[in-house]
């Protein structure tokens, strides 16, 4: 392989790695610009999503039927996500709403931890898929349903696979009609306007409580589409991965400029590149320090993030 493909081997797997990384950013970036919560149990969502994906796997025998099961997964794992994240958002965040910002901290690394637990049992169920629940703790194989074939040809060295296609094919529509639902819809300008300045908009009649709740469907959705994304991308899953997709998309958030969608995105596609030449060219036991020096250089010259916008503070 020259170097040129090598480099655009490199281009193709970040592309795709960042993308996934984005689903889940635009989740956490979007319930930070709204209610300014950073929900670190947004990771451990997801992790719960994808042991739902392979629970319809074994569960429906989808292992012969790879394009009925992407399907029926990409229907029922965004809609159970998007009941939990709203359902947590009543119990846990709502009640705490106008509390110390702390306290709302604190409660959402204690959801992230009974979402954890709650995979960890979830991984004992008496299923072959689960291994037959003989160890609960141990990672998960995903069946490979939809393959890894090249659609360059057998011959190029370069690999765009099946995998990659469906990863770009479900999150760049999704991304372009999150971006078209939130700046051309009612719900959306009613998002926006929450998001400036909650009080104002609970005075020009916006139900903020509602605004908030479809937030978190929204980014429950989003989580869901990227736990069937992950789990048939990478073809294997753990209770514990919630806390490396968490910790990607929310330094992706930061990057690009928390509470900035577009700058959600491009912080996830930065991180996934800079993971993907790491890795090919260097050591990967160094690529999470080379993705945080990345991070601590842009904040350093750009506090707000890449795209954020500083916003003067009220006194």
């Amino acid at each position: 392989m020259s170097w040129f493909e090598f480099v655009l081997q490199q281009l193709i797997t970040g592309l795709t790695n960042g993308l996934i990384i984005a689903l889940v950013a635009l989740g956490y970036t979007m319930v930070y610009g709204i209610i300014e919560l950073i929900n670190f149990a947004h990771g451990d969502l997801v992790m719960l999503g994808a042991f739902l994906a392979l629970t319809l796997i074994g569960a429906c025998h989808l292992e012969g039927s790879p394009w009925l099961g992407l399907g029926l997964m990409l229907i029922a794992v965004p809609v159970f996500c998007a009941a939990v994240n709203w359902t947590v958002d009543r119990v846990a965040y709502r009640p705490i709403r106008h509390a110390p910002k702390l306290t709302a901290l604190v409660s959402a690394i204690g959801v992230s931890f009974i979402f954890m637990n709650i995979g960890l049992f979830w991984g004992g169920a008496p299923m072959a898929v689960f291994g037959g629940g003989a160890a609960a703790a141990s990672p998960k194989d995903v069946p490979d349903l939809i393959g890894h074939t090249n659609l360059l040809g057998s011959g190029s060295l370069v690999q765009i696979t099946v995998k990659d296609a469906l990863v770009a094919l479900v999150t760049i529509p999704l991304m372009v009609a999150l971006t078209w639902f939130v700046r051309r819809t009612r719900i959306g300008t009613a998002m926006r306007a929450t998001a400036q300045n909650p009080m104002a908009a609970r005075l020009m009649g916006i139900d903020v409580d509602r605004v908030i709740g479809a937030t978190f469907i929204i980014g429950g959705a989003l989580a869901g589409m990227a736990a069937v994304v992950q789990s048939l991308y990478y073809n294997t899953i753990s209770f514990q991965m919630g806390y490396r997709i968490g910790l990607d998309a929310f330094t992706a958030a930061v990057l690009g400029g928390i509470g900035n969608l577009p700058g959600a995105v491009l912080g996830s596609i930065v991180i996934g590149l800079v993971r993907a030449f790491s890795d090919g060219y260097g050591a990967t036991q160094w690529t999470n320090a080379l993705v945080f020096l990345v991070l601590i250089l842009v904040l350093v010259f750009r506090p707000s993030g890449i795209l954020g916008a500083h916003v003067r503070e009220k006194v």
